[in-house]
Parts: C-alpha cells; sequence; structure tokens
C-alpha cells in the first residue's frame, strides 16, 4: 500500500471520528466526567416564576429566534428553551442542517448562551437578549 493514500485515509477517519463524538462545548461547567467514566450532566434551573405550558419541539413555530442547544442526559439536544423540560428538546442536527443555535453552557458557575460551540465565542447570560447564528 502507498504510504500517502494510507495517511489521507487515517487523517480523514480521525476527523471524522473526533467530530461526532465532540458535539459538546468545551469547558461547559455543567458536564463533570465522573472517576467510573460517566457523564454527569446539569441543565439550567427552573425558574422561580411560573412558566408558560412547554411548547413541543415537533412544532416548528417554537422556535422564531433559533434554537438552544443544551447537553442533557441523552446527548447533545435542540430545545425550543434553554430549561430542557420534557418534550421539548429533540436530537441534534448540528452538522447536518443550517439553522439559528445558540449554546447553553454554564461558565464560572453562570449559565450563559453563546453563539457557537466555543466558549470563546461571543457569550451572555441567560438573563439577556441572545444573538443566534445561523450553523
Amino acid at each position: 500500500m502507498k504510504p500517502i493514500p494510507y495517511l489521507i485515509n487515517a487523517v480523514v477517519l480521525s476527523l471524522a471520528t473526533g467530530s461526532a463524538s465532540a458535539q459538546f462545548v468545551k469547558g461547559n461547567e455543567a458536564i463533570t466526567v465522573m472517576p467510573d467514566g460517566t457523564k454527569k450532566v446539569e441543565t439550567p434551573p427552573l425558574p422561580s416564576a411560573t412558566l408558560r405550558s412547554p411548547c413541543p419541539a415537533e412544532r416548528a413555530s417554537c422556535t422564531p429566534s433559533g434554537w438552544r442547544m443544551v447537553e442533557t442526559d441523552r446527548g447533545l439536544q435542540e430545545c425550543t428553551e434553554i430549561y430542557a423540560r420534557a418534550g421539548t428538546c429533540r436530537a441534534s442536527t448540528f452538522g447536518a442542517e443550517k439553522r439559528p443555535r445558540l449554546w447553553i453552557v454554564k461558565l464560572k458557575g453562570a449559565w450563559m448562551q453563546c453563539q457557537h460551540p466555543n466558549i470563546a465565542s461571543k457569550c451572555v447570560s441567560t438573563k439577556t437578549l441572545p444573538h443566534a447564528v445561523i450553523q
């Protein structure tokens, strides 16, 4: 076997494998890997004020300002809200479909929404107006 095609195939395979397993935001304090290798995932707490009934993820009109990308026990999910209540999330289409997205992460103990899956991107408090980006 020629070394160049072998090297190219190895690089492509490693890039494909790495991107499939690294969908969550690096540095997100909401995700803790336990000593036994299991993941403990924290989602934003519900506010003390009463929330309206959840808008289901199947209804396209629920996300006029974009999807909230939230890491849950089921993995990366697209949600209609930051709290990831039952029925408000669906499997992620990140990488397969382009749509407005905000990444919900915990940084320095505070819940933030970031423009990209990177804590170095523009991140603001979940209590302020977001700046969704199509990605």
